[in-house]
């Protein structure tokens, strides 16, 4: 720095400042001081009077001024057209139906089985043919009734129509009895009341579903099984230790040592 001038690389940081106002005016330290006045925020929402300073400081996403227009790189970020942002929203959007899933299956306590079945049908189901019923979590409540119901019905022979041809009225009938749908339950109903459905709409959207189901071929889908596998072959559960598999068990119960 020269007598008398000022260091043409002196920054804000080492007191040379652009503004002569901020110069004169006083400083004080007492409480709410350091707080932005109304007026001041107002006009630093309308025209960015005091933006960032910092050098390294960046305004990604913001235009310069309120009268300018944001680039068309950014635009493009913005509405997902730009390469980097590819298929984020349909990531996004299979992400949320795995989330609320199995949020779903853990609230009615599915076991596992049941549980990577309904996420395995919802991870790749189309819901644009449900219409106005397509939100994630109707359509999932919708997947886990098909689901339980239909594990019930084959532990008790109830999908084999050959077979319940050939039996007697009583033994459908005590058949039957025994048959007990999730829709009974009372965790799966206040499930149902609270969005909005009811036993005609999930019976309406079940058939939905199994239409669906078929065209998509997603009938035998489980998330994390591959139906593919040579069942002759053996698992990777059972090539582990035992002591490894007690020791991630008792983990995911979140048992401690």
């Amino acid at each position: 720095m020269t007598d008398g001038g000022t260091d043409p690389q002196a920054t804000w940081q080492s007191g040379a400042f652009e503004d002569e106002e901020a110069l004169e005016r006083p400083l004080s330290q007492r409480p709410g001081d350091g707080a932005v006045g109304r007026a001041d925020l107002q006009r630093d929402r309308t025209v960015r009077k005091w933006g960032p300073v910092t050098p390294s400081a960046t305004q990604i996403g913001r235009a310069e001024s309120p009268d300018a227009d944001l680039s068309e790189s950014v635009r493009r970020l913005h509405e997902e057209r730009h390469s980097a942002m590819a298929g984020h929203s349909s990531r996004m959007h299979r992400l949320d139906k795995l989330r609320i899933s199995q949020a779903l299956c853990n609230d009615l306590s599915l076991t596992p089985w049941q549980r990577d079945r309904v996420v395995g049908i919802m991870s790749d189901l189309d819901l644009t043919a449900f219409g106005s019923q397509r939100a994630i979590p109707k359509v999932a409540l919708v997947v886990i009734r098909h689901v339980v119901d239909r594990e019930r019905e084959r532990h008790l022979g109830l999908h084999d129509e050959e077979w319940i041809a050939g039996l007697s009225p009583e033994r459908l009938t005590d058949l039957y009895d025994q048959f007990r749908s999730i829709t009974d339950e009372a965790a799966f109903s206040e499930l149902v009341a609270k969005y909005d459905l009811n036993v005609t709409s999930l019976n309406r959207l079940r058939r939905v579903l199994k239409e669906q189901l078929r065209e998509q071929g997603l009938e035998d889908a489980v998330y994390g099984r591959n139906p593919y596998r040579d069942p002759n072959l053996p698992s990777l559960d059972a090539r582990r230790p035992a002591d490894a598999s007690a020791r991630e068990s008792r983990a995911g119960r979140g048992d401690g040592e």
